[in-house]
């Protein structure tokens, strides 16, 4: 089964696209993940990509795909594989359906995991880092015994630029501006499943699941 994860960040993507891998017994493959390899791999499409990411540019949609199409043609990906952190846009969309139909292929289906704006500056929002050990804390979930200290080594703890609460909201008004013409698109398809992304994680993961059969 071939099938594309969407959700914002914080949504628990991570999280849920493990434990539907495991299930469909097909690889998870995560955009950030491909780059990591591509810069390793020293093929021809990889030291494109790095030549990209070492200028601190975008690596262009044309060549995320060959890099795509490249995975998944390997051994462990001829029985389908779970697609994490791509498409993002409406014109990357366009553009794998182009690739796979040449390659003769198509998409299984699309799982939506949406959870509330609220819910997602919430998770975003509450996270906290150790300076010395790197810890992670949450202010609601997972809260150090003293404010502003780490209970492993003391360390202080901050907050990354990224999760500070006008960080995240702007992160956000942007994944749903252009994610928003992605779900129709898919939707329109009749592969789209939209899943409740709040809650039990187990509840989670059995609903995933129960869309794919």
């Amino acid at each position: 089964m071939q099938v594309v994860l969407l959700g914002a960040p914080g949504a628990g993507k991570g999280t849920q696209a493990e434990a539907l891998s495991k299930h469909l017994n097909v690889p998870h493959i995560a955009t950030g993940d491909l780059f990591r390899a591509a810069r390793q791999s020293g093929t021809e499409i990889g030291n494109i990509a790095a030549g990209y990411m070492d200028r601190g540019e975008l690596v262009p949609d044309e060549v995320v795909i060959r890099m795509l199409l490249e995975r998944i043609s390997q051994p462990d990906a001829q029985n389908g594989y779970l697609l994490d952190g791509f498409p993002r846009t409406l014109d990357q969309a366009k553009s794998l359906s182009d690739a796979l139909d040449q390659n003769n292929s198509t998409l299984d289906a699309v799982l939506y995991l949406n959870v509330s704006n609220e819910e997602l500056v919430t998770r975003l929002s509450g996270r906290w880092i150790c300076r010395k050990c790197q810890a992670p804390y949450h202010a609601t979930s997972a809260p150090p015994a003293k404010a502003g200290t780490c209970d492993r080594c003391s360390g202080e703890l901050y907050q990354r630029e990224d999760d500070q609460e006008e960080t995240v909201r702007t992160r956000l008004g942007v994944f749903e501006k252009d994610t928003a013409p992605l779900i129709q698109y898919y939707t329109s398809q009749g592969i789209l499943s939209e899943i409740p992304g709040e809650g039990d994680v187990k509840d989670i993961e059995s609903k995933m699941i129960s869309s794919l059969s």
